[in-house]
């Protein structure tokens, strides 16, 4: 037969003190000169006072899209299509076709890339439009100052 319970109580429930058996009193030392005598104030323990504030407001949530990723694949796909279109038309033998690449280059990718911002701004908008309202609470706990003087 087993004297433990069967479910032990969780963390969060609270439990009963468990009544305390008085303890055999020992015959008091008398105090010594390298002991010094201690002060009933110095013996207490001061527990620590917690002050808790607590401010609630209104907030938006929505998923947002992230700038960078979209202004980079928009200067790949301008890269790319700059490519295509490099490719797609006979190059001239004096100047080459890397020389072309690169030049044109200048105006895709920049281009691509203004393109990815258009994007990004109009799936923007269209998150703030699915975004929900929402009630938020900041709970700030402080330590309660304490009065008088501090103590060795």
């Amino acid at each position: 037969m087993s004297i433990t319970p069967e479910h032990e109580p969780a963390a969060s429930e609270p439990q009963q003190p468990e009544p305390q058996q008085p303890e055999p009193q020992q015959p008091e030392l008398q105090p010594s000169a390298a002991q010094p005598e201690q002060s009933s104030e110095a013996a207490t323990v001061r527990e620590t006072v917690l002050t808790r504030s607590v401010e609630s407001g209104d907030a938006r949530i929505r998923r947002a899209p992230k700038f960078g990723p979209f202004l980079i694949i928009g200067g790949g796909v301008g890269a790319i299509v700059t490519f295509i279109l490099t490719m797609s038309f006979p190059a001239d033998p004096g100047v080459g076709f890397g020389a072309l690449f690169g030049y044109f280059s200048l105006f895709g990718v920049p281009a691509g890339v203004a393109i990815g911002a258009v994007v990004v701004l109009i799936v923007d908008r269209v998150s703030i439009r699915r975004s929900r309202a929402a009630t938020v609470e900041h709970e700030t706990v402080e330590p309660e100052s304490y009065e008088g003087t501090l103590e060795n």
